[in-house]
């Protein structure tokens, strides 16, 4: 399996600035299986340390901050270390908070080691009073496989490539090809263990098992980690996502959780699945400016989980809508489509996502996206229907340089408005005239 993410470490491992790295991501996503394969690709030697079964390293890390000790040990359990080419993992960190301080030190007193960590509740746990080396590390962001990355997984490399030159009359030719790839892709998903098993055995029984699996994962988590009373709102919340995305507006609300729900009820939970990574807040912008944090409105928000697959198993969607023509697309109003384009969206870098809805209420844009210097609308369309009069009163209101609309239909480019197909959308960083 490849995973994009490789060339960013890479990038990291070659920088003069270097600082030790730590990857945020939910659980399952594939945090330690990219570390090693990082190791196993660009290093001589990899030590690999999970905290969360190894006492004996937790202890070692944990007398004190002195780093050269902490290498000297280090030397004698794993052998001798030279520092630029051995990788150090640490994984689970949050299990052993030393550990986590200690990158400070390793950054101001020895940077010439290569230190990478990562840790599945390391979110959560940062916001439980742990110590944090701040700006003392370097971070990177995973997510579950991008729809790109689920076609090189399928060994369709060539039909990948083929996307970046958005124009080629070939994918007009071979577009039902892709379209069955994308239907494929929304009940899949991106999580690593669900698209091994599909390419292994194409059975969207086993894929929805191994989903429902990692859905339980969670649901231990919640129980693991936080007291009953706050188990229970999470799951309120959690169980009312499907159903948020079903309505015409797809802002949440918090009387859907439950009758009588109030936000600062509910307001911890919501941070809990946030720090694990399990969900995707988009913020309202009051106005599509730079920068749009600047004009977010947090109290209006939608809500998406972190993977399309997961969406489908979290809403008991059956398998056989992937063969009744394009119903898949059109689901809980479109939301599998927006889901799906959010994920994308959030694997490129450098990129802030947010949604804009009119004072009336009468339009509606699904994203909005800053790039490059730019503010982007991007509206979504389910299938081939590309009528969008949301996107035409935020045209004529704000008249931007670049408008985005993806659906099924062809690419084009007229008059500053990007039609974009749904399954090239994680390319849009790499188009000729660069959005």
């Amino acid at each position: 399996m490849k995973r994009y993410a490789i060339k960013q470490l890479i990038r990291w491992k070659e920088s003069q600035d270097r600082k030790p790295l730590i990857i945020r991501g939910a659980r399952q996503v594939g945090k330690t299986w990219l570390m090693q394969e990082f190791g196993k690709t660009q290093y001589k030697k990899t030590i690999y340390i999970n905290f969360e079964n190894n006492d004996l390293m937790c202890e070692h890390f944990s007398k004190d901050l002195d780093t050269q000790r902490i290498i000297n040990g280090l030397e004698l359990e794993y052998s001798a270390i030279d520092a630029q080419n051995t990788l150090i993992i640490l994984d689970e960190i949050q299990e052993c908070p030393k550990a986590l301080t200690a990158l400070k030190y390793f950054y101001e007193n020895n940077p010439e080691y290569h230190i990478v960590a990562a840790g599945s509740l390391l979110g959560v746990a940062l916001h439980e009073n742990i110590s944090f080396p701040v700006g003392k590390v370097d971070f990177l962001d995973l997510y579950p496989l991008s729809f790109l990355e689920f076609l090189e997984a399928l060994g369709e490399n060539s039909f990948a490539e083929l996307l970046n030159n958005p124009n080629s009359e070939n994918i007009k030719t071979f577009k039902p090809k892709y379209i069955e790839w994308l239907k494929q892709y929304y009940f899949v998903g991106g999580m690593p263990e669900a698209v091994n098993n599909f390419i292994k055995n194409k059975d969207y029984k086993k894929v929805r098992k191994i989903q429902e699996n990692i859905l339980d994962a969670y649901r231990n988590d919640f129980s693991k980690h936080i007291s009953s009373t706050g188990k229970l709102k999470i799951d309120l919340l959690w169980d009312s996502i499907p159903n948020q995305l079903t309505q015409e507006s797809k802002k949440f609300v918090y009387k859907k959780i439950k009758q009588g729900a109030r936000a600062e009820e509910f307001e911890e939970a919501l941070a809990w699945l946030m720090n694990c990574g399990l969900v995707y807040k988009i913020n309202r912008i009051t106005k599509p400016a730079l920068p749009i944090k600047a004009y977010e409105d947090t109290k209006a928000f939608k809500l998406f989980v972190l993977d399309v697959g997961l969406l489908c198993a979290l809403s008991k969607l059956p398998a056989r809508t992937l063969i009744e023509g394009d119903k898949i697309f059109t689901e809980f109003n479109g939301a599998l489509a927006e889901q799906y384009v959010l994920q994308q969206l959030k694997t490129l870098e450098d990129m802030e996502v947010a949604y804009w809805i009119s004072k009336s209420g009468n339009a509606e844009i699904d994203f909005i996206i800053q790039t490059d210097g730019y503010v982007i609308p991007v509206k979504v369309k389910a299938n081939t229907n590309i009528q969008a009069k949301s996107l035409k009163t935020y045209r004529e209101k704000f008249q931007p340089e670049k408008s985005i609309r993806t659906s099924l239909a062809d690419f084009e480019i007229n008059n500053g408005l990007y039609n974009i197909p749904l399954f090239m959308i994680g390319k849009i960083s790499d188009f000729p005239d660069s959005l």
